[in-house]
C-alpha cells in the first residue's frame, strides 16, 4: 500500500509496550511521529530510540506523540528498552508496537524487499490531529535519522497551519517565512500588517511570531 501526503493514516489496533492501542483513538488531538526500525538489539536502532526518549520534552512542547515499531515482539521490546535506557542514559516511555507478523509494517509499506523481507526500513510518518499524513521520509537500514530535521519539519508544518505561510529552504524557527503566491498583496498587507519584503511578485518574505 502506497501512502501519500494528505491520505488518512490507516487505523489499526495493536499491542504495544504501553498496552493495546487503537491508533486513531490514541492520536486524540495530538500530532504523531510514527517511525519504524529494523530490529531490537541493533546499534543504529538503539541510538534512535534513545534519542527519541531524550527528546520527550521537545515532542511534548509540539503536542506530538512518538510511536515506534519493529517486527519484534513485546518480550524483546521490554528487554531491549532496558538496554536503550542504560546505553543512551535516558528513560524510554513512549510506546513501541510489536509487529512480529509485519501486519502494520505492510499496511504502512515499511517492508522494502531489496533491504529485507522481514524487517522494516526506517520509515517516518508525521500525522496531524485530523489523522492526515503530512510528511513521509524513508531511510535505509544503515543510516540513522536526523532528529533535528524531524523536529524542524514538525515546527514548519505547525507554523504553516497556524499562519498560512510556507517555509523556505533551510528554514529554522525564528527565520523569515514565505507568503504563498495564492495570497494577493492586498490580502497580505491585511494579514501581515508588520510588512513584508517583496523580492519578486511570487517571492515575498515576512517575519512572524
Amino acid at each position: 500500500m502506497s501512502l501519500r501526503i494528505g491520505d488518512t493514516a490507516p487505523n489499526f489496533s495493536v499491542a504495544t509496550t504501553a498496552g493495546e492501542i487503537n491508533f486513531h483513538e490514541w492520536i486524540g488531538g495530538s500530532w504523531v511521529f510514527f517511525f519504524s526500525h529494523p530490529a531490537d538489539f541493533t546499534p543504529v536502532c538503539t541510538t534512535e530510540m534513545g534519542r527519541t526518549a531524550q527528546l520527550a520534552e521537545e515532542f511534548e512542547k509540539r503536542n506530538t506523540k512518538p510511536l515506534g515499531l519493529s517486527t519484534d515482539g513485546l518480550k524483546e521490546h521490554f528487554v531491549w528498552i532496558k538496554d536503550v535506557d542504560d546505553t543512551q542514559n535516558t528513560t524510554l516511555k513512549f510506546p513501541i508496537i510489536a509487529d512480529p507478523k509485519t501486519e502494520i509494517a505492510q499496511l504502512y509499506d515499511m517492508i522494502h524487499p531489496n533491504e529485507s523481507s522481514t524487517e522494516a526500513v526506517r520509515s517516518v510518518f508525521i500525522i496531524d490531529p485530523n489523522k492526515k499524513i503530512r510528511l513521509t521520509m524513508t531511510y535505509p537500514m544503515n543510516v540513522g535519522r536526523n532528529f533535528d530535521e524531524i523536529l524542524r519539519v514538525i515546527d514548519a508544518l505547525q507554523l504553516a497551519d497556524e499562519k498560512g505561510i510556507a517555509t523556505p529552504a533551510d528554514w529554522t524557527p525564528g527565520a523569515k517565512v514565505i507568503i504563498p503566491p495564492s495570497v494577493s498583496n492586498e490580502d497580505a498587507k491585511i494579514k501581515f500588517p508588520q510588512g513584508f519584503d517583496e523580492i519578486r511578485s511570487y517571492l515575498r518574505f515576512v517575519e512572524v511570531s
